[in-house]
């Protein structure tokens, strides 16, 4: 096996599929199938088995494709390491970052980045922060951009911290929001427990959800249109002082917030790339970008 075989047996095990492997490939499915076949061939057993929707490995297959993620990951280290020995920053920072923090900050911070370190590439997943947060964890990534708090015994920093407000088109009081039509869209389970937990602690009644989005950019222009009220972040509507803000409180008083972390591994400041990287992170007021 080589390098492409690795990265085919890889992808089409954390995708189950072989029409998304091929396109995460940029490679068209006769060219896949005809790669897979080629190694069943060249080892003699079958490696995967057709279901109703997707793949599966067969033991076979699973033995194989966890040798091609380890190989991966050794290859990674080696090009890390070389990188790493070079006076200057270069190679390629693998980031995680939040779907709100990869649409609202991401492209300005890579952009002035890059500015500063030509030489530098990178590799960017998005995703929710739950989804980030495993793949800090499983070291998949040299930086996650996270909201909320995981758990987590390595390095993290607090880039900001921002209130959780309730957004509507048009003027009211607490008292009317069980009745008005509430625009609710999909979260990490983090936000939305803590949604739900300040919710059910000031009404007996749920919510009169009546759209439910995929995206809360997609939710923040249904309130711009006013279709309803929603319960977000303040930075998703600070672009449009037009409407109604008002921050949630906890019973004592205090405004609800969330934070938005930087994690990272402590070992992986050893890397020129990722230390320089840091170090601009440190240097830059995120929350205005």
């Amino acid at each position: 096996m080589d390098y492409q075989d690795w990265e085919m047996l890889a992808t089409l095990y954390a995708t189950e599929n072989i029409t998304k492997a091929a396109q995460a490939l940029f490679l068209s499915q006769p060219t896949l199938t005809s790669r897979i076949q080629k190694l069943e061939d060249y080892y003699d057993v079958q490696l995967i088995m057709r279901k109703r929707r997707g793949i599966t490995f067969t033991p076979e297959g699973e033995k194989l494709a966890q040798h091609a993620k380890d190989m991966l990951n050794e290859q990674r280290k080696i090009e890390e390491n070389i990188n790493n020995m070079k006076s200057h920053v270069s190679g390629t920072l693998r980031v995680g970052a939040s779907n709100f923090f990869a649409l609202n900050k991401m492209p300005k911070l890579l952009r002035l980045f890059k500015q500063k370190y030509p030489d530098v590439e990178f590799q960017v997943v998005t995703g929710w922060s739950s989804d980030m947060h495993r793949l800090i964890l499983n070291h998949d990534v040299h930086i996650s951009f996270i909201k909320g708090d995981y758990a987590w015994k390595e390095k993290k920093e607090l880039l900001y911290e921002e209130a959780i407000v309730v957004a509507s088109p048009w003027e009211f009081s607490w008292e009317d929001l069980p009745a008005m039509p509430r625009i609710d869209y999909y979260t990490d389970e983090n936000m939305k427990n803590l949604v739900d937990n300040w919710w059910y602690s000031k009404y007996n009644q749920r919510p009169n959800i009546n759209i439910q989005v995929n995206q809360v950019e997609t939710c923040k222009e249904m309130i711009v249109n006013g279709l309803g009220y929603a319960v977000l972040a303040n930075l998703v509507v600070r672009p449009h002082p037009e409407l109604i803000v008002k921050p949630l409180t906890q019973t004592s008083g205090e405004e609800i917030t969330r934070k938005t972390w930087m994690y990272y591994h402590e070992d992986s400041l050893q890397m020129n790339l990722v230390h320089a990287f840091v170090d601009f992170i440190r240097g830059l007021d995120v929350k205005v970008l």
